[in-house]
């Protein structure tokens, strides 16, 4: 795949991905959580990372309400601005229903605190994406955040991609030398493990 074809590819799904209806949102939301409860790595995993959707993502809200519901730690990323990489703050399901966050220039949302883990102390994360191809290869927003904190924490922890289904891509997307890969993709009607 081409630079210039890549750039196209972005660009038509994030139109596809801000296009999904709330209806749509909630049921794919619904139907990913449902297979996760099922998923072993899911039902060991004690601490883990998920995000805040703010641009068409996999919905995680019920996800996250599991997650309080089955006694798990959850946590979220913030952005360091010294490395430019992610560190992850343990919410309350207090805190997540007071909706105690700040504003990131970005356009997400972040827990108010300016201290976070290291991504090493989480069990399982729950990673947004653009597109995911049949090697595992990710595409993000192309900040390059979840590559640069990954790429301190080879082995742990397990790498869970959610997206929707028109996010999986048959065909081979460029990977370079700093990517990282996922473990395994979920969509509302797949569940992908790679080879990393």
């Amino acid at each position: 795949m081409q630079l210039s074809e890549l750039k196209t590819l972005r660009k038509q799904l994030r139109q596809q991905r801000r296009a999904v209806t709330r209806t749509q949102q909630q049921q794919a939301q619904q139907a990913v959580l449902q297979s996760l409860i099922r998923f072993p790595k899911f039902q060991q995993a004690q601490k883990i990372g998920l995000y805040l959707h703010a641009f068409g993502e996999i919905y995680t809200k019920n996800i996250i309400e599991y997650c309080f519901a089955q006694g798990k730690q959850v946590y979220l990323p913030i952005i360091c601005n010294m490395n430019q990489r992610l560190r992850w703050v343990g919410i309350s399901q207090q805190q997540y229903r007071n909706r105690r966050f700040s504003h990131h220039p970005l356009g997400m949302q972040e827990p108010m605190s300016s201290r976070g883990l290291a991504v090493t102390h989480l069990d399982l994360v729950l990673m947004p994406l653009l597109a995911c191809d049949i090697h595992g290869t990710r595409i993000g927003m192309g900040g390059g955040y979840y590559d640069r904190t990954l790429a301190t924490a080879p082995r742990h922890p397990y790498r869970l991609g959610l997206a929707h289904d028109f996010q999986f891509i048959q065909a081979n997307l460029p990977r370079e030398s700093w990517d990282q890969p996922l473990d395994a993709l979920l969509t509302p009607q797949r569940f992908l493990r790679f080879k990393r």
